[in-house]
């Protein structure tokens, strides 16, 4: 019987995504439940709701909450947190890199390195170089997967993908889903999200 699978939706410009994307295989491995990496963009589904920025910056007392929040939640788990110059970062390019090795085993160090990068280091991940150093760092080759993130159908699969997104419900990142269906949505609910899978198999 094949392992329970638990769906990992997160965008490279979510803050909570990267807390989740940092921890969230130390809790799925002893489990025994399996993680699928769903990369996507949150841009296009803030902007069907009315938003143009995210809603940190829509709602600046939102913003100045998450941020402390970050600040705390870090220190939970001791992770490093700088915050980027910019925000949120449109983090295409390595956005499609990471649909693009959907089925590569790197895939999980790759998109660590990424956010990093980002919110562990204050970096500017719309670089392609950075972008080629986290590729690197996850044992991949830069030119050949940024050169696939170029081609068409990486981009339609991206499309595709936020698509599936809103298919499924989502409005935020990051998001976890389980085999039934269940949308657990944000950080502090991914516990709650495998504690549900763990009871029903």
């Amino acid at each position: 019987m094949p392992r329970s699978t638990v769906e990992f939706w997160f965008d490279f410009a979510s803050t909570y995504s990267y807390v989740s994307a940092m921890r969230v295989e130390e809790l799925i491995v002893p489990s025994g439940l399996r993680l699928k990496w769903m990369p996507f963009l949150l841009g296009p589904i803030f902007t069907a709701q009315g938003w143009d920025s995210s809603p940190f910056n829509v709602y600046p007392a939102k913003g100045t909450y998450m941020w402390r929040d970050m600040e705390r939640l870090c220190a939970r788990h001791d992770l490093p947190l700088k915050r980027p110059e910019t925000f949120p970062l449109f983090a295409l390019l390595a956005t499609r890199v990471a649909v693009a090795a959907a089925n590569e085993s790197w895939l999980p160090a790759y998109c660590r390195a990424v956010f990093h990068a980002e919110y562990g280091l204050g970096r500017d991940i719309t670089d392609q170089a950075l972008v080629a150093e986290a590729l690197e760092q996850a044992g991949a080759d830069p030119e050949i997967w940024i050169d696939r993130a170029g081609e068409d159908n990486t981009k339609q699969a991206l499309k595709d993908r936020v698509a599936e997104a809103q298919a499924k419900g989502i409005f935020g990142a990051p998001t976890f889903i389980t085999p039934d269906g269940e949308l657990f949505w944000g950080d502090d609910r991914l516990e709650q999200a495998l504690e549900w899978v763990l009871k029903r198999r």
